[in-house]
């Protein structure tokens, strides 16, 4: 058991350390290169959103494959006009990606706990997003 002031991780490999980030960047790379190739835009290659059908509101989520796949394109303004929030989501992922990694090769375990006032702060972000964009006033963050 390594002491106090040692890192608790630093006594694995570096190879096996960096294989749960680099194969997270795997499969969110390969997701985002799919949802780059083929193209959402077009009808009948994705599933309809289950809340703008039977409901006909937008959810936080709606048109986040069309500004992901702007954002592969690099067509930013695209890609935030289909939903903003979610390039906000890429540049978190981004950070904590680049976090993990940099603890990693350090050594030093990655935790990330959030308390709960961020969980609710998180939740009033989305509900307030949903509302807003369903509203006349809020019609340019619709998709």
């Amino acid at each position: 058991m390594p002491g106090p002031l040692a890192p608790p991780d630093a006594s694995r490999p570096l190879a096996r350390r960096l294989l749960a980030p680099v194969a997270t960047l795997a499969g969110v790379a390969a997701a985002f290169a799919y949802v780059g190739a083929v193209d959402p835009n077009e009808p009948g290659h994705y599933p309809v959103c289950p809340m703008l059908r039977f409901a006909g509101v937008f959810c936080p989520g709606c048109g986040g494959l069309r500004s992901a796949h702007a954002f592969v394109h690099g067509d930013l303004p695209a890609a935030l006009g289909a939903n903003a929030l979610a390039v906000v989501g890429y540049g978190v992922f981004v950070a904590v990606m680049a976090l993990w990694l940099v603890r990693v090769i350090r050594g030093v375990p990655m935790r990330l706990t959030i308390s709960p006032v961020w969980w609710w702060g998180i939740g009033a972000v989305l509900a307030l997003f949903t509302l807003v964009r369903n509203l006349p006033f809020g019609s340019a963050l619709a998709p």
